[in-house]
């Protein structure tokens, strides 16, 4: 094993005393290309192109000797830190931080960044990246080859934000862009880079005040406290299978969560699609009503939050709509179930008011591969200054959980 390993973050500027020691001492140096060139590489130095950080980690364990790895900015974060500290490895790591590209391309362009959120893109998952900037109002993407601006930007497709791209921070080659996310789409971008997305109305206090937390708004947060919440939260009026009970039930199945796609069609007043927004995740809400469409965006506006609304009728709008995670179904019937289902989303929740509706919404997604869970679920509302009914409910709420391929 190697008898030290030491990472050197480097992000264009002149190398540290401590880096220079290192880097002076090393009989073995990995890194990229543009690293390996370095003037400070001892000649006699075995030399490893930075490839696959974990055959590199390999290497470096077999070796006897003094290690040094060089990597763009700042190597513990979204980098080459965690791999090389596995156990696999058995690797005992010092580290010579630099400025991370995240904060660099954010000095570039001038901005706050504690309000940001950071994401990782690969082209195997990059639309979970895309989810969270259509969530968020501004978003830093660590791109890769293939999961690029362009690549960004058609996902972000019918979704208007602002890209700063960041090419080759720290390097002579270095080129700052800003345009809109419509245009990126249409011209070659170099790697690395780092893509700041910005776009979308922040609530509230979002534009004042020093914030508290990392990678939230900054200033205090939208919206009422909780989920489930009453309909006053939402105007006073709900429409038939709104109620809190009921949407409690089905967000509490669906679990919408950071980098989810969620489709809440038939989105009614819009309650549901904005409590899954409240969570982190990205939403389309559709629905046929232009009214339940103009009032489901003013209650994003309301409560901070960013989604997508889609007006038109299920199932044949859903065609160009991109992929679900989970989906809401809060009207349409079987055809809607079953054009749903087509899609794979990972689970679905409708409801139905009688036993022979649930029936056939129950047939539909078991037809299209789900395990399906219905629960006849019965609430009643109480004045509580009489303690008397005023309302009751009873509805059945159907779960489709999608049967994993052998």
């Amino acid at each position: 094993m190697a008898d030290r390993v030491t990472v050197i973050g480097w992000d264009g500027s002149p190398l540290t005393d401590a880096a220079r020691s290192a880097l002076g001492a090393a009989t073995l140096v990995a890194g990229a290309a543009h690293h390996l060139a370095l003037p400070e590489v001892p000649p006699r130095a075995e030399r490893i192109r930075l490839g696959s950080v974990a055959l590199a980690a390999r290497r470096i364990a077999q070796h006897r000797g003094t290690a040094v790895v060089l990597a763009d900015g700042d190597p513990g974060f979204f980098g080459v830190v965690r791999t090389l500290r596995a156990p696999e490895y058995g690797l005992e790591v010092e580290v010579v931080p630099a400025v991370s590209s995240v904060a660099s391309a954010f000095a570039r362009a001038g901005m706050p960044w504690d309000d940001a959120r950071i994401v990782v893109a690969h082209s195997r998952d990059l639309r979970r990246a895309v989810n969270v900037c259509r969530a968020h109002t501004k978003v830093a993407v660590l791109t890769s080859p293939g999961a690029g601006p362009a690549e960004l930007a058609l996902l972000l497709d019918g979704v208007h934000r602002t890209f700063v791209i960041c090419e080759e921070l720290g390097t002579d080659r270095e080129q700052v862009t800003v345009l809109t996310s419509d245009k990126a789409a249409d011209h070659v971008w170099r790697d690395p880079n780092v893509v700041i997305v910005v776009g979308g109305s922040p609530g509230g206090a979002a534009a004042q005040g020093t914030g508290w937390l990392a990678g939230h708004e900054v200033g205090h947060p939208t919206g009422p406290r909780g989920w489930g919440l009453p309909a006053h939260a939402y105007g006073g009026v709900l429409g038939e299978g709104e109620s809190v009970q009921l949407r409690t039930a089905q967000l509490a199945r669906l679990g919408p969560q950071v980098g989810d796609l969620v489709w809440d069609i038939g989105a009614g007043a819009g309650a549901a699609a904005v409590e899954a927004a409240r969570f982190g995740a990205a939403v389309i809400a559709v629905d046929a009503a232009p009214e339940s469409c103009e009032r489901t965006a003013a209650l994003a506006r309301r409560h901070g939050v960013q989604l997508q609304v889609v007006h038109g009728r299920a199932p044949q709008i859903l065609e160009d709509l991109p992929e679900p995670d989970v989906v809401r179904v809060g009207g349409g019937g079987a055809d809607v179930v079953t054009a749903c289902a087509a899609r794979r989303p990972e689970r679905i929740v409708t409801h139905a008011a009688t036993r022979d509706e649930a029936e056939s919404l129950g047939r539909a997604l078991a037809d299209g591969g789900y395990d399906v869970e219905c629960a006849l679920l019965q609430s009643v509302d109480l004045d509580t200054s009489a303690w008397v009914e005023r309302e009751r409910s009873v509805v059945f709420l159907l779960s489709g959980y999608r049967v994993p391929h052998p």
